[in-house]
């Protein structure tokens, strides 16, 4: 470990996290380090100030695997690494110096779902709980608003291997993830996210998936350049494709109120572990059920 050890990252916001799902976040939050940047350039991005503007503070891998374990001190169910995908295998030696440390709770790896399956095969074992994105059912609607060229077949393919290293959630007794793949869909306006595809791909792997749809676009970022992105979902849009999953026999799935698009935007606020300016969503979603 002692060349990982000169290794750099940025780091945006580092806290512990009640606003993702109820197994991630459970009662005591979600250990979250926001990393800054994305192999993605989505013009509806919320967080683009940490993904697109560069936003957050270097930090050593030492000092972030400390971070880590001061987390866990702390009570958090998880250490929830987000946006991580264009470390590469740095992640690898990132979570290998944390349980080097004393780390001992589930590392959650929540990307975008455009991963390098040679990453993840090295994650093997690492990881704990998966929570991808599945943002695109069509590459022409991921490359001209994501700038994400062959996104289907690569974002299908990254999650085939995920669920075949955890398979599906798996909770404790008091309703806690530990080990296991959830995946999360925002739903677009105009169908641009091609919902259906994406459901019936997610149902092919297991009806039994634990699945996120998600209502809460805000038109951020470029969209006002999109005139097809630069509104927000109707209701009807929404519980179609929450209507189709149900159709599908998929029963796992947290659903959100219209209203989340207010509850989800996020804030620039000064994070108090890292002491960086950031962007933080605390609060919980509006409405779920399984």
């Amino acid at each position: 470990m002692e060349k990982s050890k000169s290794y750099q990252f940025k780091v945006a916001n580092i806290c512990l996290h009640h606003g993702e799902e109820p197994p991630i976040s459970g009662t005591s939050g979600s250990g979250t380090f926001f990393f800054t940047g994305c192999n993605l350039k989505c013009v509806f991005c919320q967080n683009y100030q940490i993904s697109q503007e560069g936003l957050g503070s270097s930090i050593s891998i030492d000092d972030l695997a400390e971070k880590m374990v001061e987390l866990q001190k702390q009570g958090t169910h998880n250490i929830n690494l987000v946006s991580p995908t264009h470390y590469g295998s740095r992640i690898v030696d990132l979570i290998k110096s944390a349980r080097e440390k004393g780390l001992n709770i589930p590392i959650v790896y929540n990307s975008n779902g455009y991963d390098s399956l040679a990453i993840l095969k090295q994650l093997k074992g690492l990881v704990q709980i998966y929570m991808p994105d599945i943002k695109y059912g069509d590459d022409s609607f991921a490359l001209k608003y994501s700038s994400a060229k062959g996104y289907v077949g690569i974002n299908q393919a990254a999650i085939k291997e995920m669920f075949n290293q955890v398979g599906n959630l798996h909770l404790d007794e008091d309703g806690i993830a530990i080990k296991g793949i959830l995946v999360r869909h925002l739903v677009l306006p105009n169908n641009l996210s091609q919902s259906k595809d994406c459901l019936d791909f997610l149902s092919s792997i297991s009806k039994d998936l634990y699945v996120s749809i998600m209502s809460q676009y805000h038109p951020c970022y470029k969209a006002g350049e999109h005139p097809e992105l630069n509104r927000l979902l109707s209701p009807e849009e929404y519980y179609a494709v929450v209507d189709y999953a149900e159709e599908l026999g998929m029963e796992n799935l947290f659903i959100q109120e219209l209203s989340s698009h207010k509850t989800y935007l996020p804030q620039i606020q000064l994070c108090l572990i890292c002491q960086t300016y950031s962007s933080c969503i605390l609060q919980p979603l509006a409405d779920h059920r399984y």
